[in-house]
């Protein structure tokens, strides 16, 4: 037995060199494989269960890792017992109905006279999943972000060829973009799940609602959108709000709006049915969006199209009236009043 003396404190005893080494392999997650210049193994050390319930002196790669790859690592060791050189290699192998990784460092050692080889065994079956699933959401993303810059991209186009000024373009840009910011906040604090659908029009109706206004007009079920109506339906939101703030109940001091969600069908099959309803100060006014507008077109053809909905814009005296079925494919419904 050795005893060491520490710096402070009594004296600690080990266990020797070989069980350190031991211990050191097992808290290391690591095993070591010694093969004579035949390649048969010799000794092995902190196998996992699977492979030392199958190591006998003397068998091969073939014997333990599987056929598959016993001619590949025969060759990379006979390349390492000529040159000398170390190198790494990686074997997937079916235990249990599952495919685990591992991580083979192969190097050249000396046993007596005779050179062997050392391989130095890790399992890296959860770095190896953690890359793929790292690599799935970078191509999401890349995916999103182009989906999000033809957006951009097309709503700049569209406010452009509507608008007579350099300020009037920038005025309606920004709000447009802003409204496209307050959707995307939400998706990415879901880690891209979606939204729902009140609190998706609670961000868009927060810098037009008058605070004397009382509570938002918001009713019905309060369904989940994915991803990609909750960016749509946050524009169709803003238009008819930004056009209410502007010209309509908002702007006349008026709370008399509401918004509805219910249950309903789409070509036989179940959705829901989003309704805006808003009574203008005057009774009497037809309002209307220019036939070339932007919030006609992304009210009328732009949302629905982006979720195979289908949508009704209602322009009669006194009311605007807006109506949005969502197919089934864009949203659930997690929880009910």
């Amino acid at each position: 037995m050795n005893t060491t003396e520490p710096l402070t404190g009594k004296p600690f005893r080990t266990d020797g060199k070989a069980a350190m080494m031991e211990r050191a392999l097992r808290s290391a997650g690591i095993s070591i494989v010694f093969q004579d210049s035949r390649l048969e193994m010799v000794y092995a050390e902190n196998l996992p269960a699977h492979f030392q319930d199958l190591f006998r002196p003397g068998m091969t790669d073939a014997d333990l890792f599987g056929s598959a790859y016993g001619e590949y690592l025969h060759a990379l060791k006979m390349k390492v017992l000529d040159t000398g050189l170390a190198t790494t290699a990686e074997i997937e192998v079916n235990v249990g109905g599952e495919m685990r990784s591992y991580e083979l460092k192969v190097e050249r050692a000396s046993e007596r006279d005779s050179h062997g080889v050392l391989t130095v065994l890790s399992e890296v079956t959860e770095t190896r999943h953690r890359e793929k699933v790292l690599k799935s959401l970078l191509r999401e993303l890349s995916h999103r972000s182009k989906n999000l810059l033809a957006i951009i991209q097309g709503i700049a186009t569209q406010t452009a060829r509507n608008t007579l000024s350099l300020d009037g373009f920038l005025v309606k840009f920004r709000g447009r973009l802003q409204s496209l910011s307050n959707s995307q906040d939400l998706i990415t604090d879901s880690s891209w799940r979606g939204a729902y659908l009140f609190e998706l029009a609670q961000k868009q109706f927060a810098p037009y609602w008058p605070e004397t206004a009382g509570s938002l007009p918001i009713y019905g079920i309060n369904a989940h959108m994915t991803p990609n109506a909750a960016v749509h339906l946050g524009l169709a939101l803003h238009e008819l709000i930004v056009n209410s703030a502007s010209f309509g109940a908002i702007a006349g001091g008026a709370a008399s709006i509401t918004l509805n969600c219910r249950e309903a069908e789409l070509n036989g099959r179940r959705a829901i049915e989003v309704t805006w309803a808003e009574a203008l100060p005057d009774k009497t006014e037809i309002h209307e969006f220019s036939e070339n507008s932007f919030g006609k077109t992304v009210l009328e053809r732009v949302v629905p199209s982006s979720m195979n909905g289908k949508a009704e814009l209602k322009l009669i005296p006194g009311r605007i009236e807006y109506s949005l079925l969502v197919p089934e494919t864009e949203f659930e419904i997690l929880k009910r009043a």
